[in-house]
């Protein structure tokens, strides 16, 4: 009699998975942990029959996720990425919160025409110029307005 292909063998055995309920993908998984397996066991072990171990290790292998599923149904050892929270504690959260007051407070602190300079530089994003054709000024003005307003709030901020 002679012996199956690599082709047929592997073909049998996620066949004889999809029967016993495996979904297509986990069977295609299985097989080839179970073709892994048995390559490893003959490099130092010889098989009369590498189909019949390779049905066996497929349909156990099977039987061991079954058994981890009825464990922890709730976990898939794949999926641990896809629960994971990553969302920040309550403790940043807090201490996020705590901060962005105390930028408030130095933003409010510097003067009026200086704020607004820097607030339409960060928030709204415009130019050094279009700033300058708004607030009447030279773009090296607004530069250095921006300058003086960032490093007050730097220095507001120290130690926070």
């Amino acid at each position: 009699m002679a012996t199956p292909g690599l082709a047929q063998m592997l073909s049998k055995a996620r066949r004889l998975l999809l029967r016993r309920g495996a979904s297509e993908e986990d069977a295609d998984e299985l097989v080839q942990e179970a073709f892994l397996r048995i390559e490893r066991y003959e490099r130092s072990h010889p098989a009369r029959s590498k189909e019949a171990l390779l049905v066996t290790a497929a349909v156990n292998l099977a039987v061991d996720r079954a058994r981890r599923r009825a464990r922890a149904p709730f976990v898939e050892a794949n999926d641990i990425h896809a629960i994971a929270d990553c969302s920040p504690d309550a403790a940043h959260v807090l201490e996020q919160r705590a901060r962005l007051r105390r930028a408030a407070e130095g933003i409010a602190q510097l003067p009026e025409r200086t704020r607004n300079i820097l607030l339409k530089r960060r928030l709204e994003n415009l130019s050094y110029k279009e700033i300058a054709e708004a607030e009447g000024l030279s773009v090296s003005a607004v530069e250095k307005q921006v300058a003086r307003a960032t490093l007050r709030l730097m220095e507001w901020m120290e130690g926070w």
